[in-house]
């Protein structure tokens, strides 16, 4: 394992954060299969000054009003959308995957850079306009996200934003998502 290099990074809400979420990452080898790359985030949720000063980034840059809920993707979006939530007093939702939720359902299925996979939301999961924060850990090809972009607003939402810990950038997920605006806090 190896520490991403700090020097020289980017993101969208400036080079200081950019550089606490690089100082926080670990490069995995050959995770969940060789030849991949595994960006390990788990260092970043367990140093609790470093996740607060994520949080705290996050809420400042969307605006602790412009959003109703916020969704959290499976498993590691799920911590930044509970902290996001709790700071700012709204509910979160839970996008999963398939047949994990108990009630009536919309999925979709994508391709993952290395596999398919379907998530799931409630269909009841929001009401009719309801703005809704979606955050994840990683954006890559930009499967996990279009998904759950297309979900929340199947279910009734309005995505009112869309941020990532960390974008790889050469994967170019951002263009997927296009024209749905991506903050990352770490482009690499």
């Amino acid at each position: 394992m190896t520490e991403t290099h700090t020097t020289g990074v980017r993101g969208d809400s400036g080079p200081e954060v950019a550089r606490l979420v690089a100082s926080r990452v670990l490069d995995v080898p050959d995770f969940p299969k060789p030849g991949v790359m595994f960006k390990d985030l788990m260092p970043l949720f367990a140093d609790g000054t470093a996740f607060r000063e994520v949080i705290d980034g996050i809420i400042a840059y969307h605006g602790r009003d412009s959003f109703d809920a916020v969704v959290g993707i499976e498993a590691r979006g799920f911590v930044l959308a509970a902290a996001v939530a709790y700071a700012t007093g709204v509910g979160v939702v839970p996008v999963r995957k398939a047949g994990k939720l108990p009630r009536a359902t919309h999925s979709a299925s994508y391709a993952l850079e290395y596999g398919e996979a379907t998530l799931e939301v409630h269909q009841d999961a929001f009401t009719a306009g309801h703005r809704v924060l979606v955050l994840d850990d990683v954006l890559a090809t930009g499967g996990t996200a279009e998904a759950t972009l297309d979900l929340v607003e199947r279910a009734g939402g309005t995505v009112a934003g869309f941020t990532v810990l960390m974008e790889l950038g050469f994967l170019k997920g951002r263009d997927r998502l296009a024209p749905r605006p991506v903050h990352a806090l770490l482009t690499v």
